[in-house]
């Protein structure tokens, strides 16, 4: 029989214990989370096929554009027969990329599948935001539901963390931050075990399935999880070690379960991620720069409806716009210590809020900052030390208050119980004076995370020629296309929105570099110089007034090295990029609408073409739409 950590009777599910015959509260609850999801990102359903989310400059950043290419790509791996393969070169070309490094949304992709097929990436990246909202609700709130709290309690906790600032935040850049409906349930079933609450068997599986699938969406909300279920564990232990040690052989039988699971469903990838030919260690990102202001919990992002000028305030603070998550209030903030305080002897309620308190200060980076206007150094904070372990050395760290924002979210559903319970057992005019006071106090936490509705942009469409012109060159399937001028996440973005069958010559992401560390593709780390220079000089001569582009030489030498079968330019023909072109490569096999291609193929590419590409093989190199 397992041991429970919950609360005493008198505050375990006083407060909202519901007659059988309300069993629909729980239905009731969901729904008005999903309606509140499709409210926040109603501007995206106005226009649901070309609408997408942005920081609010009237544009689709450029990792949403990404998106497009990597929801794409498992829907058009499914449609050929197979699964998405972890490595392909269809971006990249020719030298690929690992899936398992770019945040390839590859489960959801397969999910949505029928939703790309039908109506294109960008509705499916639609359900995916507003699913990420509503489920993530719905999982803090079946939580909280299973540790004691009533559906009041629940309910609150679900709102506070499915539309907190954080998932907010991250809804404008981050479809893998996004959606944060596995954390709760990974923590609760990691819980469920070392408390025994659950058949470790049956738990065991279910914590697998739940790791395996956040893996393949993405792996740095899976690695704060894990992050964060240590430090609620080792704040357990310190407080009841008996519990754990009296589970002990079931918690390690559950995560044998859990293990064999992950590696049935996992193993492939992970060893093509960590021991394939796409290895890497290290980030192309500055990881050590990274963490969150003090004032980031209390300064209102855009995200929120009430906010001030919150981009001087990010030029104050020398912060990025998509990377500050921490926002939570005053209000808030001293609610979560009040509770805390107020209701220490509650298990949960200490539990949470200690957590929330230790997560928060490991935030906060490991380099020099201030703490409420005191300096502290980089070597006192947690993250100095932690930032060295394999992965979290490239996980960016306010990212974890997506993690704190739901053991902030648990202590105000275990708090609500104690208030509704103290307020049930007042007489006359007590009972009404204190529900007043605490619905007061309840609006005035809740009303600085109201959210504002998630700001969307169209996606730009790709150029009225460029389907006509590839269909005109003849290209074999998945042939390499280097496009120009060369703007990496609008080119993937029109391959997604197009379906075109081609390869794309360079593009926005993740590699490995020729040292072995992570570096972005299309840098001097992994193109070589006069592949560098030639794509550069391209652009340059798109520039107004045009800039001098690259000598025919270089250019002809990096075609070579990047071995391109095609290159389709837009503008039309009378600019100087075309006009440059042309002299070099001859007229155009195509033209359509501004759009221009050339085919390189022919003695004279032959001469110069001293290394011929090997022939696209769909048996080992899974193709995608993008």
């Amino acid at each position: 029989m397992g041991i429970s950590v919950a609360a005493p009777d008198r505050a375990r599910g006083i407060a909202d214990r519901q007659p059988e015959h309300r069993r629909w509260v729980p239905w009731l609850i969901a729904l008005g989370y999903v309606l509140a999801a499709f409210a926040v990102t109603w501007r995206i359903w106005a226009h649901p096929t070309v609408m997408a989310p942005n920081t609010g400059d009237r544009v689709v950043n450029g990792d949403v554009l990404d998106d497009f290419w990597f929801i794409r790509y498992p829907a058009t791996a499914l449609a050929h027969g197979h699964l998405p393969a972890l490595v392909s070169t269809t971006v990249n070309w020719p030298r690929g990329v690992n899936m398992m490094w770019n945040n390839a949304l590859l489960d959801a992709g397969i999910a949505l599948a029928p939703v790309t097929w039908l109506a294109g990436p960008v509705a499916s990246l639609a359900v995916l935001l507003t699913a990420g909202f509503a489920l993530s609700a719905i999982a803090m709130y079946v939580v909280a539901r299973r540790w004691g709290a009533g559906h009041t309690g629940a309910a609150i906790a679900g709102a506070i963390y499915g539309f907190s600032p954080a998932l907010l935040v991250a809804a404008t850049d981050h479809y893998q931050l996004q959606f944060a409906a596995l954390p709760p349930l990974m923590v609760d079933a990691a819980l469920r075990l070392a408390t025994g609450r659950g058949r470790w068997v049956l738990t065991g599986l279910w914590l697998g399935l739940l790791v395996s699938a956040q893996l393949f969406l993405g792996a740095e909300l899976l690695v704060f999880t894990a992050l964060a279920g240590a430090v609620i564990a080792v704040i357990l232990v310190v407080q009841r070690p008996a519990v754990l040690r009296a589970n002990i052989l079931a918690t390690a039988g559950g995560l044998g379960v859990a293990l064999v699971v992950i590696g049935l469903i996992c193993g492939n990838a992970l060893l093509s991620q960590l021991r394939g030919p796409f290895a890497q260690t290290g980030s192309p990102w500055h990881i050590g720069r990274y963490g969150t202001h003090e004032a980031d919990l209390f300064t209102a992002p855009n995200a929120v409806l009430l906010h001030g000028d919150y981009r001087q305030f990010l030029g104050n603070t020398g912060q990025w716009l998509a990377e500050t998550y921490a926002y939570l209030g005053w209000p808030l903030l001293i609610a979560v210590a009040a509770a805390t305080i107020r209701w220490w002897r509650d298990i949960r309620i200490r539990s949470a809020g200690v957590s929330f308190a230790l997560l928060e200060l490991i935030g906060l980076g490991g380099h020099h900052t201030y703490v409420f206007g005191i300096p502290v150094r980089g070597y006192l904070l947690p993250w100095h030390w932690l930032v060295k372990l394999p992965m979290l050395n490239q996980a960016v760290v306010p990212r974890l208050s997506i993690l704190t924002d739901g053991l902030a979210a648990a202590v105000v559903a275990f708090a609500a119980d104690h208030v509704i319970a103290a307020v049930r057992r007042q007489h006359e005019w007590r009972r009404p004076a204190l529900a007043c006071t605490a619905v007061a106090a309840l609006a005035v936490v809740l009303v600085p995370l109201i959210p504002r509705p998630v700001p969307a942009a169209a996606a730009i469409p790709a150029p009225a020629g460029w389907s006509a012109v590839l269909t005109r060159l003849h290209l074999r399937a998945y042939a390499p296309v280097l496009v120009v001028p060369h703007k990496a996440s609008l080119i993937m973005s029109w391959q997604a929105l197009t379906d075109a069958p081609i390869s794309i010559v360079g593009g926005s992401c993740m590699v490995r570099s020729g040292t072995g560390r992570g570096a972005q593709c299309e840098t001097g780390a992994v193109w070589n110089p006069s592949e560098k220079g030639a794509v550069l000089g391209l652009d340059r001569l798109s520039d107004t007034p045009p800039r001098p582009g690259p000598s025919t030489h270089q250019l002809v030498s990096a075609l070579r090295d990047l071995r391109v079968g095609a290159i389709l330019c837009f503008g039309g023909a009378s600019t100087a990029l075309a006009r440059f072109l042309t002299a070099v490569l001859g007229h155009p096999a195509a033209a359509k609408d501004g759009v221009l291609g050339w085919r390189l193929h022919g003695a004279w590419w032959h001469r110069v073409n001293m290394t011929r590409a090997p022939r696209h093989d769909h048996r080992h190199v899974r193709v995608s739409a993008t």
